[in-house]
């Protein structure tokens, strides 16, 4: 019997749950989504014209930037407040 209870104790040390197990919420999925079509839209603003057109040169680049440096990493960082830690609450003292 007590080796029975060893052997469960150790089993719920061994299980651990993982801090990255719920960071990702459906607000990070959207901003990856939003992500994945600014890029598609960058990449077909590309193709419009010769090689020399306004919109490949200039436009599309700067679409594709902000693809890139601005909603992947926001998509990836982002992550909704807790309720119950806002700072800027004065305490009840």
């Amino acid at each position: 019997m007590a080796k029975q209870l060893r052997q469960h104790s150790r089993l719920k040390k061994l299980k651990k749950d993982s801090p990255f197990k719920n960071y990702w919420g459906n607000t990070n999925y959207i901003l990856l989504g939003v992500g994945i079509f600014v890029l598609v839209i960058g990449f077909y603003l590309m193709t419009f014209g010769p090689w020399d057109n306004p919109v490949s040169l200039s436009i599309s680049p700067i679409v594709l930037l902000v693809a890139y440096l601005v909603i992947f990493p926001l998509s990836i960082i982002y992550r909704k407040k807790k309720k119950g830690t806002d700072e800027n609450v004065p305490s009840k003292n």
